[in-house]
C-alpha cells in the first residue's frame, strides 16, 4: 500500500487579479473558463499552476495545448520566471514519478499525465482519458484541436480553460461571444489599467521609441479584439469588404461557371477549395471546403455533389508530383477522376510575395459570402508574417499554420485570373491533339462552348 504524503504548494503566489481565477477554477462550478489578459500577465504560469492542483486532485491526463508543439515547450517546459525558477520546478519533486523529455510529459505518483502538446498536430490528440486542458494563446491556433478534443472532455466531466490575448476577430473572438453569454462559462476579460502589472509610462516608452506600433498595443495591453492582427497581411482588407457589405450573402449565379482554386499540401495532407465566379469585374467567393487525409476520389466526390456547372480548376505549380502508392502524378490523378486543372504560375515567375501582393490589388473587387466562406474568411485574416522573437521584428516569410492552406488557395486564385478569362484548358488541348491524330486539326473556335465545360 502506497504511503500518503504531505506535500506543501506553496511556491505559487498568485497575484491579485488572478485570485478570481484560482477561486473559480478551485470552486469546481465551471467546466469551461476563459482568460483574456495582456502580454505578460502571467495566463501561463497562473493556469499551469491550477492544472497541477487538478491533476493531484483527480487522476487522469492533462494537456496544454499550444499552437505549435515547439511553442510549448519554449513556453513551458524550458520556460524560467523572472525569478529564475523553471515552470516546472513548481511541481514538487516528491509527486514526479517520471519525465519524458522528449514528449513534454510529466507522470506523477499519483498516475496522472501533464503533457505538452501542439493544435496543429491534432489527430495526434485523441485517443486519451482526457480529463481537463489549457489550450494557451487558443486566438493562434487550429481551431480542429479544441473540435478533436471537446466530445472527450465532455464525455469525461472533464474542463478545459482558454488564455490568450486577442488576433482579431478570429476563432477566440467567436468563442469569447459564446461564453459571455453562457452561464456554465466563466469569463475574465482585463487590460492593462485593470492589472496594472506593467506600467503605463513603460508603454507610452515603447510607443514613442518604436518598439511597439499603437494597434500592437492595443492588442497587447488593452486585449482589443478591433485593432486585426498585427503582421496580418490582409486583416485590413477583409475590414474594408465588411465596411463596404461585400462580405455577406452572395448567392451561386446558375448562370455563370463556378471556377476553383486549390492548395494541395504534401502527399494527403491539408487541402482547401475555393469556389467563385467572375461576373464582369467581380469575382464572387461563393463556398469553400477544406478536408486532410483525403486523396482526389474525395475531393471529386465533393465537387459533384454540389449544384455548380464548373469553368476552370486551377491547381498549384506542384501538381505533378507522383502520389504515394498510385504511380501517376496528382494531375493524373486528378484527371482520371474528371478534373483538368490548369496550373498556377511557378514561383520562378510569381513568387510568394508577389502572390501576397496580388490578392491585395484584387481585394477590391472581392465579394465574398459570409456563412458558407466563414472559415475561408478567418484565415485570411490570420494570415500573418511570422515573428523572429530573437531580433523582435517580422521575418519577410509567412507564418505557416492552419490558415495557410486557405491563403495559398487565395493566392493561386489571383494571380491566375488571366487564365480564367482566356486561354485554353487540357480539355482543349486533348481534343486538338485528338483532332489532328484523326487529320483534322480544327481550330479552337471551331470547339463548341458546351465541350469546353464540363461538369462533374
Amino acid at each position: 500500500m502506497r504511503k500518503a504524503i504531505t506535500v506543501n504548494l506553496d511556491k505559487f503566489k498568485p497575484r491579485d487579479y488572478q485570485l478570481d481565477f484560482i477561486r473559480a477554477f478551485e470552486s469546481g462550478k465551471y467546466k469551461r473558463l476563459m482568460l483574456i489578459w495582456p502580454r505578460r500577465a502571467g495566463k501561463d504560469f497562473c493556469a499551469f499552476n491550477a492544472l497541477l492542483r487538478a491533476a493531484i486532485r483527480r487522476i487522469g491526463t492533462y494537456y496544454i495545448v499550444y499552437p505549435t508543439f515547439s511553442q510549448g515547450r519554449r513556453c513551458v517546459w524550458d520556460a524560467i520566471t523572472n525569478d529564475g525558477v523553471r515552470f516546472r520546478d513548481f511541481i514538487p519533486s516528491e509527486l514526479i514519478f517520471k519525465t519524458n523529455e522528449q514528449l513534454m510529459r510529466i507522470t506523477l505518483i499519483n498516475g496522472s499525465q501533464l503533457q505538452i502538446v501542439g493544435s496543429d498536430n491534432f489527430d495526434a490528440l485523441v485517443g486519451v482519458n482526457l480529463a481537463g486542458a489549457i489550450f494557451s494563446e487558443y486566438a493562434l491556433q487550429d481551431p480542429r484541436g479544441y473540435q478533436f478534443l471537446r466530445p472527450v472532455l465532455t464525455a469525461n466531466n472533464g474542463w478545459a480553460a482558454f488564455i490568450s490575448t486577442p488576433r482579431g476577430k478570429n476563432t477566440l473572438f467567436d468563442l469569447y461571444q459564446i461564453a459571455k453569454q453562457s452561464k456554465d462559462w466563466w469569463v475574465s476579460h482585463l487590460t492593462v489599467e485593470d492589472t496594472k502589472h506593467i506600467s503605463l509610462d513603460l508603454i507610452e516608452k515603447e510607443r514613442a521609441e518604436g518598439v511597439m506600433s499603437d494597434d500592437l498595443i492595443q492588442q497587447e495591453y488593452y486585449c482589443s479584439f478591433t485593432q486585426g492582427i498585427e503582421g496580418s497581411y490582409y486583416s485590413k482588407y477583409i475590414d474594408t469588404a465588411r465596411a463596404e457589405d461585400r462580405i455577406g450573402a452572395v448567392p451561386w449565379d446558375p448562370n455563370y461557371k463556378v471556377h476553383t482554386a486549390w492548395d494541395l499540401g504534401p502527399s494527403r495532407d491539408d487541402t482547401a477549395i475555393i469556389f467563385f465566379q467572375e461576373i464582369g469585374r467581380s469575382l464572387h467567393i461563393i463556398d469553400c471546403y477544406s478536408n486532410t487525409k483525403q486523396g482526389f476520389e474525395h475531393y471529386a466526390k465533393v465537387l459533384a455533389e454540389k449544384p455548380y456547372i464548373y469553368g476552370k480548376h486551377i491547381a498549384p505549380f506542384d501538381i505533378a508530383v507522383f502520389e504515394m502508392g498510385s504511380g501517376m502524378t496528382r494531375y493524373e490523378r486528378a484527371r482520371s477522376l474528371g478534373i483538368d486543372f490548369i496550373v498556377a504560375p511557378p514561383p520562378a515567375k510569381v513568387d510568394r510575395m508577389d502572390g501576397i501582393e496580388a490578392v491585395r490589388s484584387t481585394f477590391g473587387r472581392l465579394w465574398i459570402d459570409a456563412v458558407k466562406c466563414e472559415k475561408l474568411i478567418k484565415a485570411l485574416e490570420n494570415y500573418r508574417q511570422e515573428w523572429d522573437s530573437k531580433k523582435n521584428v517580422y521575418k519577410l516569410n509567412p507564418l505557416h499554420d492552419w490558415s495557410s492552406h486557405y491563403a495559398d488557395s487565395m493566392r493561386y486564385l489571383c494571380i491566375s485570373l488571366d487564365k480564367i478569362s482566356e486561354g485554353m484548358t487540357q480539355a482543349d488541348i486533348n481534343r486538338i491533339y485528338k483532332n489532328k491524330m484523326h487529320g483534322t486539326d480544327l481550330p479552337r473556335e471551331f470547339v463548341q462552348p458546351h465541350e469546353r465545360f464540363g461538369r462533374f
